[in-house]
């Protein structure tokens, strides 16, 4: 038989609960990459240190993980919707592959909440590889859909070769992210035990 904490990761949370992180989620994903383009600009940085850490994709992988694949999607499919109609960021070329990859951010740690360890062994290393696998899963179907829209629609815009760009200039958000999910994860683990 499962203890309470094993049963409570496996199970989704209630719909109420995963609309309210959704709207949260989506306002912080809105919201951080604006407090850190404001944080680059004031260093004299531009708009580098947003796309350095990453900030609109913490909120996105952080929900799916806490709130379910249908939270994580939502989240990740709305939220460069609504910082372009409000920020006029992401640029408009980008929107539809930046809907691409953190939808599926979302739905990769969604799907991935579910996969848990017995309590008596998990940690925030469990955590990690649920987020690790979630980013790549993500940056494959990110690349897929770049290599779609080069090769049959003919966008100029992207290359495959610009997810690994992508990946490089983000290495400190990933980092960012290694460490900042899987701790917030297990403390919330934690709680529930």
């Amino acid at each position: 038989m499962q203890n309470t904490a094993t049963t409570r990761t496996h199970a989704l949370p209630s719909v109420k609960f995963q609309s309210a992180a959704a709207v949260l989620a989506v306002i912080a994903a809105v919201a951080l990459p604006q407090v850190f383009h404001l944080a680059g600009a004031a260093l004299g940085l531009g708009t580098a240190l947003g796309q350095t850490l990453l900030p609109m994709h913490l909120p996105v992988l952080l929900v799916g993980l806490l709130a379910g694949p249908y939270a994580g999607v939502a989240t990740g499919a709305l939220a460069p919707i609504v910082s372009f109609a409000l920020t006029g960021m992401p640029m408009a070329p980008m929107v539809p592959f930046m809907v691409i990859g953190l939808a599926s951010y979302g739905l990769f740690a969604g799907l991935l909440r579910g996969v848990c360890l017995p309590a008596a062994i998990r940690s925030p290393f469990d955590w990690l590889a649920k987020l690790l696998a979630a980013q790549v899963a993500g940056r494959v179907i990110d690349a897929v859909a770049i290599a779609v829209a080069v090769t049959l629609l003919g966008n100029a815009t992207m290359t495959v070769a610009s997810v690994w760009t992508a990946v490089g200039t983000g290495l400190p958000g990933l980092i960012l992210q290694w460490l900042a999910i899987p701790a917030i994860m297990f403390a919330v683990d934690r709680h529930h035990e």
